[in-house]
């Protein structure tokens, strides 16, 4: 059953939007060849706050992406400007989609 991986944060305080945004298109290979993956959606909130939704095929598959993409240099980029503690994960259950 696809999942959703739902990853809200804020940038580290003087991150530049642009610079953030071409991190996120710097990791797209890195994700692509991720097994399972199946689509990604980068949003900002009018609070500022950002939301990474990944479509992956299956909760297992979702579950071990975070640690292959963290261990990939070409990932630390994107991280550098993420608050850390500011952001929190959640998974789930795809049960209708409309595109």
């Amino acid at each position: 059953m696809p999942v959703i991986e739902y990853v809200t944060f804020q940038l580290v305080p003087g991150a530049d939007e642009a610079a953030f945004l071409a991190s996120a298109r710097g990791t797209e290979a890195l994700v692509r060849r991720q097994p399972g993956f199946v689509a990604r959606r980068l949003s900002k909130g009018p609070d500022g706050r950002w939301t990474d939704a990944v479509t992956w095929e299956s909760l297992a598959q979702a579950e071990a992406a975070p640690a292959a993409v963290m261990a990939d240099p070409d990932f630390a980029p994107f991280m550098a400007l993420i608050d850390g503690p500011s952001a929190q994960m959640r998974h789930e259950s795809l049960a209708y989609a409309m595109d």
